[in-house]
């Protein structure tokens, strides 16, 4: 390979590789004064990789490193102090002289046999074993690995895992630490480019106006550019794929006449739950469906109309037919604060304001469920909801506007079945098969009389709630919901835009 085809900084590695005898790592080369700093190096080094004139390689070690120091463990503390009290000490005394590390230390005094705990007269002791005593004259296993790790990082080959495992879990005195040594070594291309001779020669890169002005350009050698070299890739800035999905559904939705909606994350269990006629002992209330807050721990609901009307539909269904729930209804459950479970909120709160036909409204927003994280469920995400108020709606209509969502977004095969939700009658829940079996993407139907008798609602209300993450699984082939919002930035940069 010509020489004028290596910059400056290739033709100063060839010869500091062939000083060091054809291979070295960059700290070798930065201690023999051939370079200053590593990034040079390594820059270097890989443009050479790619023509084929050098090798880097590397080998990785794992090393165990001490992470928090603070002096003697907690038992080796307790068990002088049992020993400074004569082998004996009750607990409510180590507490006073250990707070807030008295119930690690006790625990650590058992685990290791150190010490007994004894019950008299209504109070505990720990009373020091023949193992605690001879403890306070030696060094345990831990403390000696502790002391090696002072003095700087050990091999993990060379330290006992259990004995690691169990410092790494007392609060991360331990942590783990991988060292990479990389080491460049000429090539024959390499070592025959260098035997060919190479003048070392600094060359301007970038013409400014100070060399222009100067004249120094008409003797400066200036780098050549080569075509045909290896160029990293770029990529244009983009949106994040679930931006641009959304802005998608928002655009179907306004092109078909929709209004979107939104409301507060924080609501009233009234609004949430009571409204949409959810009985008060429905699973969906329990503490492993719904966050409720401490501060607030309730939200006063000032409408005091509304509030009887709602407490006479569940009491006794009011003057729509129905029976109701029966019992006693609760305001103060009611008044219950929580992060809302759905965006079902959104609609009863725009159906409130706008309770005449026709209407079209639709939300794109976070709910929160106390849901446990898995491959297909998060406890915070995005619905997809809408109603139509039409004097005219059924579940036909209903159904081809579903049917059609998904056909604009790009899948037309859906699978409808019955259902059932406390505050739709007919209700459906509608899947999709992916990833080996039906995934369901939400639920519809009519609000029951129940739920638009205090509003004063006339005609039929179609409404639905599409979980948005699913539908963004289903568009890329995600298998794993957690993948969305992972901060996987070569993913983010290869996402196509269309």
């Amino acid at each position: 390979m010509a020489d004028n085809n290596l910059s400056y900084n290739e033709r100063r590695l060839l010869l500091a590789l062939d000083a060091c005898g054809g291979s070295a790592t960059p700290a070798q080369m930065i201690g023999s004064g051939h370079f200053a700093l590593e990034v040079e190096i390594m820059g270097a080094a890989s443009w050479l990789a790619s023509k084929g004139l050098a090798k880097v390689d590397e080998e990785s070690e794992e090393f165990y490193v001490l992470a928090r120091d603070e002096g003697k463990l907690p038992e080796r503390r307790a068990a002088e102090m049992i020993d400074a009290a004569g082998g004996t000490m009750e607990m409510s005394r180590l507490a006073e002289e250990m707070p807030g590390e008295d119930g690690i230390a006790v625990g650590w005094l058992r685990r290791k046999g150190l010490a007994d705990i004894r019950a008299e007269n209504g109070s505990k002791s720990l009373v020091l074993t023949q193992k605690g005593r001879e403890f306070l004259s030696s060094e345990g296993k831990d403390e000696a690995l502790l002391s090696r790790l002072a003095d700087g990082p050990v091999p993990k080959s060379q330290v006992d895992a259990k004995l690691a495992k169990d410092l790494k879990g007392r609060q991360g005195m331990v942590a783990e630490e991988t060292v990479t040594v990389r080491t460049i070594s000429l090539t024959d291309a390499g070592k025959a480019a260098v035997a060919e001779g190479i003048e070392l020669k600094e060359e301007v890169t970038d013409v400014t106006d100070a060399i222009i002005q100067s004249g120094k350009w008409k003797d400066a050698e200036f780098r050549r550019y080569d075509v045909q070299t290896f160029a990293p890739a770029t990529y244009p800035a983009k949106k994040h794929p679930l931006s641009r999905l959304a802005a998608d559904v928002r655009r179907l939705f306004t092109d078909m006449g929709f209004t979107e909606f939104d409301g507060e994350y924080v609501q009233p269990a009234f609004w949430n739950l009571d409204v949409l006629f959810i009985p008060q002992d429905h699973p969906a209330r329990e503490l492993q469906d719904t966050f409720y807050l401490e501060d607030p721990a309730s939200i006063r609901v000032d409408d005091e109309a509304l509030v009887e009307q709602v407490r006479s539909i569940h009491e006794t269904g009011g003057d729509t037919g129905s029976t109701g729930w029966g019992g006693t209804w609760s305001r103060e459950m009611a008044e219950q604060a929580l992060l809302r479970t759905h965006t079902t909120v959104n609609s009863i709160r725009y159906i409130a304001e706008h309770p005449d036909a026709p209407q079209k409204m639709f939300s794109l927003s976070r709910i929160f469920r106390k849901e446990s994280i898995d491959a297909t469920h998060l406890p915070e995400f995005t619905q997809i909801e809408g109603i139509i108020i039409d004097e005219d709606g059924d579940f036909d209509m209903l159904v081809s506007l579903i049917r059609e969502f998904y056909a604009k977004m790009g899948f037309d095969q859906i699978r409808i079945r019955p259902a059932y939700f406390p505050y739709t009658e007919p209700s459906l829940e509608l899947e999709v098969f992916f990833n080996g079996k039906w995934m369901e993407l939400g639920g519809a139907g009519i609000f029951r009389p129940e739920v638009m008798a205090p509003f004063g609602v006339k005609h039929p209300v179609l409404a639905w709630g599409f979980g948005f993450e699913r539908l963004a699984m289903l568009k890329w082939g995600i298998t794993d919901i957690r993948d969305l919002y992972i901060s996987d930035i070569d993913d983010l940069k290869q996402n196509q835009v269309l």
